[in-house]
């Protein structure tokens, strides 16, 4: 079974820069969610806690936003329910583990393509 790299509208999503933490407006931007919806999914799923500083504001890390996507995926694409996402989430490590590596090697392509593309410019 060979990795399908090029899976529905995830792969439309943006490359996720190299950075530490994200506030909750650039998490929005990398997933195409609404703010409020990443909010609403923190209460539902246990797997998402962004660290929160002065004045409650969320900072999510690159494994977070990670899970936004297969959340986003699980929801907006395989058609699955709030209770049904989050049992697929808690239930399949190992799916949830392929699943974060194919992101991972997709991440990694968009990446590597666009080193390429700018070296081609020089």
């Amino acid at each position: 079974m060979g990795l399908d790299l090029q899976v529905g509208p995830q792969a439309e999503l943006p490359a996720i820069p190299g950075k530490r933490y994200f506030t909750i407006g650039e998490v929005a931007d990398l997933c195409q969610v609404k703010p409020h919806v990443l909010r609403y999914w923190e209460q539902e799923f246990v797997h998402l806690k962004p660290v929160k500083r002065r004045g409650n504001r969320r900072y999510y890390m690159r494994q977070d936003v990670l899970t936004i996507r297969q959340i986003r995926s699980l929801l907006y694409e395989q058609g699955y329910t709030i209770p049904g996402a989050r049992a697929r989430l808690a239930g399949e490590d190992e799916h949830h583990d392929s699943s974060q590596f194919r992101q991972l090697v997709r991440q990694t392509i968009r990446e590597l393509e666009e080193i390429r593309t700018i070296l081609k410019r020089k």
